[in-house]
Order: structure tokens, then sequence, then C-alpha cells
């Protein structure tokens, strides 16, 4: 039977949140104290390592208690409870859900009801330590999850943390919020933050960990007073003036007719056969998971957010999310994601940018998504074979050839806030002879610089900004070569000219441009003095071409380096 959720007593709360900190329990008290290969085994799910540490010094070391406790699932001394929550204690962690506890005696064993485990990140906004309630994993609990599992924050929810655009904004959608670690990190720079989830349990703990880790959670002025200098920057000025309102229901259907300025969601994404003889054996087999299953075929959810998502933003308002989509044979899925952002374009005018991170083939993605739930072929090999079965039985039906996983960012039309190439708005693009729409589909499977939140921001800045000007503005404009690029040369030996130039970028994607000997001299001259015509104009003379037929080559290339941020407009060039 699912444990209930934990609930919030604002005293107890605040007691917890002082014993946490106090006790070291953080990101870095706890790699601390287990070292590089427990930690790492850890993250593996693998948890005999961790435990040869930690029970040795439980009885004295409040992390390792709690380590123990909530990470391992393992029985721990009352006593030894009591000393790593002192405030608290374990009647208090009862009491708030967190803990079962066997008796009242000092040696009598207490075990976690939930996870209760550090987080620490880095989004656009700056670092985050805190700590988030789940449900216990399989780690803890030796089984196979329950359907109504809440998940903690896991890859996909830290990677949409990082390449979320974090802007300061009056109101923020999370849709599918779980735990609600996206309207946490929300919370920091938007004045009200709206969050949506199916499952009541999921709404539950994301109350309680906005009541742990963001002021305003009940805490009184004197234990406040006490943790502001240690808290201030994680938790950010916003924070304390952010409004939660967690509502339930499926998706955008609670919050029907309102628009917010910034939406983002990792939604229940996972493609899972639901229909027919294969649906049937899956949910035979593994039950359905509230967490990752939308209750679509294929990527119909995913499909469906994304060309009707436009709905919910107010203008100007950014769109971004986490998703699959299926690679079906005679078809790119270039092609097929592409059409939805026609839908969404036609519908609502939106822009949209796809960035394709990871492709699994069909065999991979149903073992991946099996085995997530804590089916193993050894542990229970005809749930696991039967589940298998239907999986690829489910992606044939559908030509399915593989699954593409990646980042979907959408915008609004309207005005547009920030700085750098910012300054307009997309209306003003249209008194201008018309807006040029942003559509971008493209794979990037390397290495990327995180938070990315910051670049993904500049890049529909400059979108904004090359909107509204054509190849004789941006003629007129200085640009600045930005401090993260670098050039690449490539030789023949004894040569004096290289056969190949490639400008890098150290931000952001990492992207990489090969150019050509004139686009190469241009970048490099790009220090806010000149103009771009002012440069292609030297450059002509230098290479001995009509400056007219060098800039029909060079302007197209110079708004490609702005777009992906390259080059920037010089700051006392006024835009």
């Amino acid at each position: 039977m699912t444990p209930s959720a934990p609930h919030v007593d604002p005293a107890l709360v605040s007691a917890l949140h002082g014993d946490l900190e106090s006790s070291g329990y953080d990101v870095d008290g706890v790699e601390d104290l287990l070292g590089p290969v427990a930690s790492a085994a850890l993250h593996r799910e693998q948890a005999l390592p961790a435990r040869r540490v930690v029970e040795p010094v439980r009885a004295k070391d409040p992390r390792a208690a709690l380590v123990s406790l909530f990470l391992l699932g393992d029985a721990v001394p009352r006593a030894a409870v009591d000393r790593a929550l002192p405030a608290t204690g374990a009647a208090g962690a009862e009491h708030l859900g967190l803990v079962r506890a066997a008796g009242t005696g000092p040696d009598d064993g207490v075990r976690a009801a939930v996870d209760l485990r550090p987080y620490g990140a880095t989004d656009a906004s700056g670092d985050v330590r805190w700590w988030l309630a789940s449900d216990l994993g399989e780690t803890a609990t030796g089984s196979r999850l329950p359907s109504d599992h809440v998940l903690g924050a896991g890859g996909a929810s830290l990677t949409l943390a990082q390449v979320t655009i974090r802007r300061s904004v009056t109101r923020v959608l999370d849709l599918g919020t779980g735990c609600g670690i996206q309207a946490l990190h929300a919370a920091r720079h938007a004045r009200d933050v709206v969050a949506t989830d199916i499952s009541r349990r999921a709404l539950a703990f994301a109350a309680f960990n906005a009541a742990l880790n963001l002021d305003g959670d009940g805490r009184d002025d004197v234990a406040a007073d006490r943790t502001a200098d240690r808290t201030a920057d994680r938790r950010g000025a916003a924070a304390r003036a952010a409004r939660l309102d967690l509502r339930h229901g499926s998706m955008v259907e609670p919050v029907a007719g309102e628009q917010f300025d910034l939406v983002v969601s990792n939604p229940p994404f996972v493609i899972t056969p639901h229909t027919g003889s294969a649906g049937a054996a899956v949910r035979a087999a593994l039950g359905d998971y509230e967490y990752r299953d939308g209750g679509r075929a294929g990527d119909d959810l995913v499909r469906e957010l994304v060309t009707g998502i436009g709905e919910a933003l107010a203008p100007g308002g950014i769109a971004q999310m986490l998703v699959n989509w299926e690679h079906r044979r005679g078809e790119t899925w270039h092609d097929r994601v592409g059409a939805w952002l026609d839908v969404a374009h036609e519908r609502y005018g939106l822009d949209g940018w796809v960035i394709q991170r990871e492709v699994l083939d069909p065999a991979e993605y149903a073992e991946t998504w099996i085995r997530d739930g804590g089916t193993t072929p050894d542990r229970e090999p005809a749930a696991w074979a039967g589940a298998y079965e239907a999986w690829l039985e489910d992606f044939a039906s559908r030509d399915v050839e593989a699954v593409g996983f990646g980042i979907v960012t959408l915008r609004r039309p309207g005005a547009v806030s920030g700085s750098g190439t910012s300054g307009a708005s997309a209306d003003d693009g249209a008194r201008r002879g018309g807006r040029e729409r942003l559509r971008r589909l493209e794979e990037h499977g390397g290495s990327v610089r995180q938070p990315l939140g910051g670049h993904l921001a500049a890049v529909l800045d400059a979108h904004a900004w090359l909107a509204t000007r054509g190849d004789d503005e941006v003629a007129v404009t200085r640009l600045v070569r930005a401090a993260d690029v670098t050039e690449e040369r490539y030789l023949t030996p004894g040569s004096a000219d290289p056969n190949v130039v490639i400008l890098r970028q150290g931000d952001g994607l990492g992207r990489g441009v090969q150019a050509s000997s004139p686009l190469a001299a241009l970048v490099g001259t790009c220090d806010g003095e000149l103009t771009v015509g002012q440069i292609i104009g030297a450059l002509a003379a230098l290479f001995e071409v009509a400056a007219a037929d060098l800039a029909a080559e060079l302007l197209p290339a110079v708004r490609g380096l702005v777009l992906d941020g390259f080059l920037v407009p010089a700051v006392h060039n006024g835009g």
C-alpha cells in the first residue's frame, strides 16, 4: 500500500529546516561523508558501499543517521534520529509523515516513510541548495515502484531547471509539477507560481517541499533571522514574495482561460503502450505510472502540448519542456515535429525551437523504461518479457524506428524583455514589413555548457532583434565578438594559409562554424569600433573583390553568427 504523503505543520517544518541545515545534511556534506566511491555507487542505486560507510558512525554523525534513514531505507535507532534532528525529534518527523517508528524506546527502530534528500543545482539565476521529499525509490524499498509513485528530482528535472530561462516575470505555470522542483526554481524569479498535477499525492509533496525550502513557510521570525545570512543565496529575494498556487487536474485543465509569462513542463512524456493487446500486456506486467505515463498513444500527449500550449501563453510568453517524440519510417523527425510547430504557429503565431539531445532505438527505449519502474529480467522475468514484447509490438504498429528526446522552446509574439540584442517588440517587426518567424529544429548530442537557460534567452533576444532589421540595417550596426569565441585553424604541413577555419563557441551549445577567410577576418575585427559595412569595405579592398559581392556573401553569415551568440551588438550602438 502506498504511504500517505507528508503534510505541513509550520512549527515542525521550521524545526526540521534548522535541524537539516545544522546537521550538515546537504549535497557537499553527504558526499564528504561517503567519499567518491560510495557516492558514485549510490548514484548508480547501489547501496552497499554507502551502508558500509555510515553504519559504524551513525550513532555520532547526524549525516550518517540521516543517510541511513532517508537514502538507504534502513531502520535507525530512535535515539540516533533524535540526535540527528534535535528540534524535530523522531516524534516530530513521524507527525510530519516522514518516518514510521516501531516504538518509543531509544533502541526501537525508525524507518523512513519518504525519501528526503539534499538537492543542489545551478540554474540561470544562480545556485540553489534545498531538501526534497519524494517517495522512496527502489534502492530503499527493494521492490517495484507503485503506480502513484511521486518521483524526486531526476536527471530530466535537473536538465529542465538548467535550460529554463530565468527572467523576472509575473506568472509562471509548472505543468505536471510532481514533487514541485520546477515550481521551487520558478519561485525565485516570479511573483506568482501555479503548479498543476493529476496526482493529489504529488501536490502534497510539492506543498511540503515549498514549505521546507521557501521563505514565508511559517517559520518564526527568530528562526528566519538566525538563518537569513546563510540561506539568502539559496533562496533569493524573489522566493520570499512568491505565491505557490497548487491545483489538481490534468495538465492545463486547471488553468483554462489563464495566461502566463513562462510555462515549464517535465510532463509524463514516456511513450508507453496504452491500446490493444500491447497496452493490456504492459498494464498487467507493470501497471500505470502516473509520473511518466500520460495516458495517450505514442507521442500524442507531446503533440497536444506543443500545439496547444500557446493558449496559456501571454504575449511575449515562453514555454519550455523536455519531451519524447517518435521517429517513424518514411518521415524524418524534423518533418514530424516541425509539423507540430507549424500548427502552433498557425494557431497562436508561436516561434518554435527544438533541440534533439538523444536518440534511442525501440529496444533500448523499452529496456530503459521497464527498468525505471524497478522491474528487472532477473527479479521478474515473466513481467520483463511480457512488457518488452508489448513495447516492441506497440512501436512496430506505428512503424517507429527510434525515439528522440530533447528540449522544446516556444515563444508567443509580443513584448520582449531583457537586454543585449533585445529592445524591440515582435509587434514592431509586423509594423516594419513582417516579422521573421523562428522555426528551428536541430540535433545536438554533444556536451553543453549548463546552465543553458541564459544562452537560450540570448538566442531568442537575438532573433527578435534580427526580425526587425534587414541586411542594410545590420550593415550599419557595430558588433562585438563574444568573449567565449575562439578560432581553430587547420593547415597542411608546410602551408602558410589554413585549409579550414572553425569559429568555436565556448558557452551554450558549443557550436562550431566553418568560416571563410573573409568571415573569420570580419569576426576578428568586430570590437565595436567599426560598423559591419565598414569592415566589409576594408576586407573587400584587402581580398581584392567587389564590396557588394562580399557583402552579399558575408551578411547572411553575420546574421547567423548574431543569432547564435558569436556576435552581439555593441552596447554603445543603441541596438
